[in-house]
């Protein structure tokens, strides 16, 4: 039996072209891209997917929480519009609480692909 994507995820195009969630990925070495790619993965097999994996962020934000090699932390920041969900932000997160900038970039690029 072939199991399907409950939720399957595409990248957030900018208007200049850019998909910024899947250049990040591209700036990480192979293991943390790995890692994260998992994280996606279970996310859009299994949604609704919790804690630890995904948490929602308020505002029709959610985040992939992926926990990479020497204790770092990576976010995936995404929304769902229609049956998708949309990559919108990731980065590597340095602070307890996710940063107010990070937040406020994902949202922008949220009401770009729900607009």
């Amino acid at each position: 039996m072939v199991e399907i994507k409950k939720l399957p995820a595409s990248f957030c195009c900018t208007a200049a072209g850019n998909e910024p969630v899947r250049e990040w990925l591209k700036t990480l070495d192979e293991n943390d891209r790995r890692i994260v790619g998992q994280d996606i993965a279970t996310a859009e097999y299994g949604w609704p997917v919790g804690m630890p994996v995904c948490r929602s962020l308020g505002k029709g934000l959610y985040e992939i929480r992926s926990d990479l090699a020497k204790g770092r932390i990576a976010r995936v920041i995404f929304c769902v519009t229609g049956q998708r969900m949309v990559l919108l932000h990731g980065f590597i997160k340095k602070t307890q609480k996710t940063p107010k900038k990070e937040l406020d970039l994902a949202l922008k690029r949220m009401k770009e692909v729900t607009s």
